[in-house]
């Protein structure tokens, strides 16, 4: 997807500390600034989710978690095995860097991470030129939705840009599985 002068402005609200809501592989996300502090905390506050649980890092390329994940830390050839993964619907966690926020990582020493091959999220990521924010768009617990329509009105009320497009058509979320030992935990 080339830029757009929707992404434009999505980029500019994500400068700016704005939440906004976008297309995923298989659910509508939201998504902000990873090192905005204040723009993570409103959007966990809009989810009711704590901060403690960790969030996913969504990047158009390996090179946008370059410094976030420690993959010199990752047993030999999971990186390899990881990145066979990539671009697609699959999230890992990784070992964080030391420049992965504590409001980002939560309890956890690892990163999720994902390079996605949507054309929003990664037309995102591309002008955004580094990884996003990328979790459910819907208040902890509530299914997660899978059109923009399935948005719930306390979510648009709370977010400053819904990014037009469509989700890829999974049935779910995106797995995730750890990169250290290849466990899958959703």
């Amino acid at each position: 997807m080339p830029q757009t002068p929707e992404i434009e402005h999505a980029i500019a609200v994500l400068r700016r500390g704005g939440v906004i809501a976008y297309p995923t592989e298989g659910v509508w996300g939201l998504g902000c600034d990873p090192f905005d502090e204040a723009a993570v905390l409103r959007l966990l506050a809009l989810k009711q989710r704590p901060v403690d649980k960790g969030l996913i890092l969504v990047a158009a390329t390996l090179a946008q978690l370059d410094g976030l994940a420690d993959w010199s830390a990752l047993p030999l050839g999971a990186r390899d095995e990881v990145q066979s993964f990539w671009p697609g619907p699959h999230t890992w966690i990784v070992p964080a860097s030391d420049a992965v926020p504590r409001w980002i990582r939560g309890e956890h020493d690892g990163v999720a991470v994902r390079v996605s091959a949507h054309p929003v999220v990664a037309a995102l990521c591309t002008a955004f030129e580094g990884a996003l924010v990328s979790t459910s768009a819907n208040v902890a617990g509530d299914p997660a939705p899978r059109t923009r329509a399935e948005l719930a009105p306390r979510i648009c009320a709370g977010i400053d840009l819904i990014v037009t497009g469509e989700t890829s058509g999974l049935a779910q979320p995106t797995d995730i599985r750890d990169a250290r030992n290849g466990r899958q935990l959703r």
